[in-house]
């Protein structure tokens, strides 16, 4: 029973597309021409991969059970393929990143900028999401490794390591009655109108966390799915936030946002670099590592003669100019919990 590569390609861009016109689309085909290729890899399984319906297209449960094998398949070969690329010593090959949205945005592009530049013949590509999201690429291995902020492992999952500190502070209005004050409590302990990401943020699940644990309480005035979002919606009045020092660094110093810290709580967390434990780790990916470990973070200054410049710039942080020895960095496999 002989089957083309091509007739495999069809099959899983109508499976992620769910529309035969989407698919067709893609792939640069006419929607005949897939229909075709898919007619024919049903003749020749002796099954029907597809459910056609009104408005969409399903899987059987034959076409499950392919689209599974399908993809460990093609996963091993881009594997193959990437190591024979090795060979090359990083003059060409190809490297897919997936980042969560805080490191993603605001981290890894910079990175990805000195990277091309020492290696200007492998072929990048980023891919944000948040956290759930790009840990489910990196375990249906579409992206070759992921820099996540903070991180549960998941069955095939593998830390490679563990890096740039990452804090978590509350940004309010200019105008707000703590925008002049470094640490603040609130009384009663509870923080209103906070603004909070979407379910699958590491973020959110940090905040949450934390806020928990030290007792305090908070209403939630807005979801948004979007840091930008985020900034724009505390600018204009509509709440507070807790978001990554590295997203309002040039806000604090236009003074466009202020940003404090609840009194005794640190919200800190480290961006880890994920990778999915049956793949090999390319000499394109072990680069990638070595560009990020030698980054510095960033966190807000310990103090201000100067109520009003208090929060106006950020200075390095000392703990985040290189890769700590923790159980992350210290070891490969599947490792204890931290937060994602």
């Amino acid at each position: 029973m002989a089957h083309s590569w091509r007739q495999f390609e069809v099959f899983l861009a109508v499976a992620r597309a769910k529309s035969f016109r989407r698919a067709a689309e893609a792939l640069h085909l006419s929607q005949p021409s897939l229909s075709q290729h898919v007619a024919e890899l049903e003749r020749a399984l002796g099954v029907k991969v597809f459910d056609r319906l009104r408005r969409t297209v399903e899987l059987t449960e034959a076409g499950r059970v392919l689209e599974e094998h399908l993809q460990r398949l093609f996963a091993t070969l881009d594997s193959a393929r990437k190591a024979i690329d090795d060979l090359s010593g990083l003059q060409r090959g190809s490297l897919v990143v997936g980042a969560s949205t805080t490191p993603g945005i605001y981290v890894v592009p910079g990175m990805l900028a000195g990277f091309r530049a020492r290696y200007p013949g492998i072929q990048l590509s980023l891919q944000i999401a948040n956290s759930a999201v790009i840990e489910q690429r990196v375990r249906t291995s579409e992206v070759d490794l992921a820099v996540v902020g903070g991180h549960a492992l998941r069955q095939g999952e593998v830390c490679v390591a563990a890096g740039l500190l990452d804090e978590l502070v509350l940004i309010v209005p200019p105008a707000h009655r703590w925008a002049r004050r470094r640490e603040v409590w609130p009384s009663p302990p509870v923080l209103e109108r906070l603004l909070i990401r979407e379910e699958g943020s590491a973020t959110r699940a940090l905040t949450e966390r934390t806020l928990q644990q030290a007792g305090v309480r908070f209403t939630v005035a807005m979801e948004l799915s979007h840091t930008e979002a985020i900034k724009e919606a505390v600018a204009a009045g509509l709440g507070m936030a807790f978001v990554s020092v590295y997203a309002v660094r040039h806000e604090i110093k236009a003074k466009q946002l202020a940003a404090v810290r609840l009194k005794g709580i640190r919200l800190h967390r480290h961006f880890h670099v994920i990778h999915n434990e049956s793949r090999i780790l390319t000499h394109s990916a072990r680069a990638f590592v070595d560009a990020l470990g030698s980054a510095g973070g960033e966190r807000l200054p310990a103090s201000r003669k100067d109520g009003a410049r208090r929060m106006a710039a950020l200075a390095p942080h000392p703990e985040a100019q290189a890769w700590p020895e923790d159980e992350h960095s210290a070891r490969r496999g599947k490792l204890g919990a931290r937060a994602r």
